[in-house]
């Protein structure tokens, strides 16, 4: 199978990697039968996360991994989830994606392994101070379809 990411692409990740500070962890969940897009997703995340030696891919079935999938809240297929490492602890932050991240999901995904490897959401004071005063858990998506 061609390669999903010419090589200007691959530069342009490695530079943006390049702000990597702390491992991260992505977590590909995908199905034999009935998944439209995981070859494509599971090769995408596979040549993304060989440019930097500070992300590691974990490939998960997931009828075969239920419990992993059910441990991350996954259930549609192709599911990434991008989690925080250090050494065998896994942080998750609960970010998610359905779906192949292509097309303009592709540029939030990458900045989204950056901001999971800074442990540091980028929020300002004023958005914390808020955020610390919630008192119910809080379900929040968001959708993209193409146009």
């Amino acid at each position: 199978m061609a390669q999903l990411l010419n090589e200007q692409i691959q530069k342009q990740i490695k530079d943006l990697f390049k702000q990597l500070k702390e491992p991260v962890l992505i977590l590909f969940f995908g199905a034999k039968k009935g998944c439209e897009h995981c070859e494509e997703t599971r090769q995408l995340v596979e040549e993304v996360s060989s440019l930097s030696e500070k992300i590691e891919l974990s490939l998960h079935d997931l009828e075969e991994d239920a419990g992993i999938a059910e441990q991350f809240n996954v259930d549609k297929t192709p599911g990434l989830v991008i989690a925080a490492k250090d050494d065998e602890q896994i942080f998750d932050y609960g970010v998610r994606y359905a779906g192949i991240p292509s097309g303009h999901e592709f540029s939030s995904f990458i900045s989204d392994i950056v901001t999971v490897s800074k442990r540091d959401s980028g929020l300002g004071v004023q958005s914390r101070e808020f955020l610390k005063k919630l008192d119910e858990p809080v379900h929040l998506q968001v959708f993209v379809t193409p146009t």
